[in-house]
């Protein structure tokens, strides 16, 4: 399963599944050919999560960057960095 329905999963409905593809590869019991199967399902859906968080991060850094071209001239963002 690639593709449409990968791109159609939200962060929490991939972490989920990820999260139950790791009990039952953890739990035992499946054949080889299964864990195969979940492992790759595993990886597919670490992929998902990996961009939806690298999307969120991308939102934040401009959110910043228009925050301090917006010239709030504050300097929290200065103090939070020296962390004083």
């Amino acid at each position: 399963m690639t593709g449409k329905v990968e791109e159609a999963l939200s962060y929490e409905q991939a972490r989920d599944e990820l999260i139950e593809v790791v009990r039952r590869l953890e739990a035992g019991g499946t054949s080889l050919e299964e864990s195969l199967a979940l492992w790759e399902r595993g990886e597919e859906l670490a992929k998902v999560c990996r961009r939806w968080l690298e999307g969120a991060r991308a939102r934040l850094d401009a959110a910043l960057a228009e925050e301090e071209e917006d010239g709030d001239g504050d300097g929290q963002g200065e103090r939070t960095a020296s962390g004083g």
